[in-house]
Order: C-alpha cells, then sequence, then structure tokens
C-alpha cells in the first residue's frame, strides 16, 4: 500500500425522541429510560500548497490562510479503495478504543452514499473483535425523510451493510422518526440530541453544540456534506442543531441534516472521498483556490481535526 500524507494546519414516536435502533428495518419503540513517492527529500508546490516529503510516502502541506489554523487538517492519498478501507477501519477502531477507555462510550456520526461500505474492514477480524461494540453510540449526519425500509434510506443503507453485523445495543442507535414529516422529524431529531446531551450521553461542545467523537462524512460531485448544497440557504443556518430541506437538488427531495454548527462541533471527522468523479471537487476544495469558499465541502472546519481519506482517483487533479 503506498498512502500519501498531506497535513494542513489550519419511534414510531417515543415521547420526545427519534427511534431507536432495531436488528430489523422494521423499528420499534423504546421507553426513553433505555436511551442511556521516494525515500530522498522532495520539496515542490501543488496547486499553491508548499509540500515536503521527508520519508516514503509522507507529504507535509502547510497553508498560510489564518481561516485554516481553527482546525487540524489532514489529507490521505491511497493507491486503492481497499487500502483506503484498511486504514479507515483502523482509524475509527483506535478512536473508539480511545474514547471507550477515556469516558466510557463513544458517540459515531454515519452518513450515506458510498461510505457505508468503506467501513467493510471494520467488520473483519482482528479490528471487530477490538471494539467494544456495546459503549457505542450511532447517530445520521442526515437522512432521507423516507420509510427505513425503503431504498433511499441511509438508515437502511447502515444497517444492511455494517449495523446488522455488529453487536451495538439497539437502543444505542438513533434514527428519525419517519412517520413524520421533514420538520417534524428535523425537531424530533434534536429533541432527541438534546434529552442525550441533557443525561450525559452526548457532549457540549465550547460552542454550545453536541461534540461527537466521531464524524463519518462523505462528499458529493457538487462537494456538498449531509444535505447542504451549493447555494441553499441551510448553508447559513447557524442557530437550530437539525434542520430540514424539501427541495434537495439530489432526489429524494425532503431530509433532514446537521448543521455546519454541529458538525464543526466534532472532535474528529473523516472525509471519505473516492472517485475520479469528485476529483473535480477535490481540487477546489484542496487545491491552490481553497482559500476561496465556493463549496459547502469547504465550510467543514471542526473544533478539533479534520482528516480527509482520499483514493488516487478522487485525488487525480491536487
Amino acid at each position: 500500500m503506498a498512502s500519501y500524507s498531506l497535513s494542513l494546519p489550519t419511534s414510531l414516536r417515543v415521547g420526545f425522541s427519534c427511534l431507536p435502533f432495531t436488528r430489523t428495518p422494521d423499528v420499534t419503540s423504546l421507553s426513553p429510560s433505555l436511551f442511556p513517492l521516494s525515500t530522498s527529500s522532495l520539496s515542490l508546490t501543488l496547486k499553491g500548497l508548499s509540500l515536503i516529503a521527508g520519508s516514503p510516502r509522507k507529504l507535509g502541506c502547510r497553508a498560510s490562510s489564518s481561516a485554516s489554523m481553527a482546525t487540524q487538517k489532514k489529507v490521505e492519498v491511497f493507491d486503492s479503495k481497499e487500502d483506503l478501507a484498511v486504514q479507515l477501519a483502523k482509524y475509527t477502531a483506535d478512536l473508539s478504543n480511545k474514547f471507550t477507555k477515556g469516558r466510557g462510550s463513544f458517540t459515531a456520526v454515519l452518513s450515506g452514499g458510498s461510505l457505508i461500505h468503506s467501513l467493510r474492514k471494520l467488520l473483519e477480524p482482528p479490528l471487530v473483535d477490538s471494539v467494544e461494540w456495546s459503549k457505542w453510540h450511532v447517530f445520521w449526519v442526515d437522512e432521507r425523510v423516507v420509510p427505513k425500509d425503503h431504498e433511499d434510506s441511509n438508515y437502511k443503507l447502515a444497517y444492511d451493510g455494517f449495523l446488522s453485523k455488529v453487536p451495538i445495543p439497539p437502543g444505542n442507535v438513533y434514527a428519525i422518526n419517519d412517520v413524520l414529516s421533514a420538520e417534524g422529524a428535523a425537531d424530533d431529531y434534536e429533541t432527541c440530541l438534546r434529552h442525550l446531551v441533557k443525561n450525559n450521553v452526548l457532549e457540549l461542545s465550547e460552542t454550545g453544540f453536541p461534540k461527537f467523537d466521531l464524524m463519518l462524512l462523505g462528499m458529493g460531485p457538487d462537494g456538498h456534506v449531509a444535505s447542504l448544497f451549493p447555494g441553499h440557504p441551510l448553508l447559513n443556518e447557524k442557530e437550530k442543531w437539525v434542520t430540514f430541506i424539501k427541495d434537495s437538488p439530489k432526489p429524494p427531495p425532503e431530509r433532514i441534516t446537521f448543521t455546519y454548527p454541529v458538525i464543526n462541533a466534532s472532535a474528529y471527522i473523516a472525509m471519505v472521498v473516492t472517485g475520479v468523479g469528485k476529483s473535480d471537487a477535490v481540487q477546489t476544495a484542496l487545491g491552490s483556490n481553497a482559500n476561496s469558499v465556493t463549496l459547502p465541502v469547504q465550510l467543514v472546519s471542526p473544533e478539533g481535526e479534520l482528516k480527509w481519506f482520499l483514493d488516487k482517483n478522487a485525488a487525480s487533479k491536487l
């Protein structure tokens, strides 16, 4: 495996709550009480970023923008999707172990698309046996407002490809209330998060938003993240934790989504991007004009660490 690293400084409704997870796509309600390159030195400029390679497969990158100083940003490029999946699994397992040992729990946020398939190596020995699955609490950064057994459901995608294969307690997985409208489901999910903060399942960041341990995000070819699309008014939402959209440019049109203040309150974010179809957006986000914000993904700037996982096709225009 060759990897290249760039480091940039930089319910059925249950009272208040979103639906908890069950082992089948037919979700049943739970009581609220149950929520508990080379080896030689190399220096070059890549699309306006100063890169230095002083060790095998490693590139260091520094950006001069003052805005970039707010986030520890790292970029890794892998020769294949398989190599990427291996390292993403190790990264996730390491963070899981860090937080479960330090605090006794691990809060992880999933997204849709190809992200779930990229987590497949986490289901294989020895990593699957190294994770304390009983300590996981799982959320979604966005969800389509469709029944949970619908093919468009991010819940179903995660259930089929990941959640059904690991022993996470059903009450620790928080799906949307799919019997509500988009607005109702967003309000319900935010109420759920606030309850979990009150009960110390979730921490609050210094900015007053829920602080998740790890968000596993993907990016669309248009540079969107979660259900935050280019040019949409939701990009400017600063108060709500969870909001809704009824005019998504990508079907289905109705969705709920975390807002940027919640996304950026995260301790760690893994931005997982593969395929040549996303190379233009990657170039825009990380290339010479990266300081000019034109894509939603460029507004992802967590209080903690942001790490990009790219295959060589996605990174081909860097």
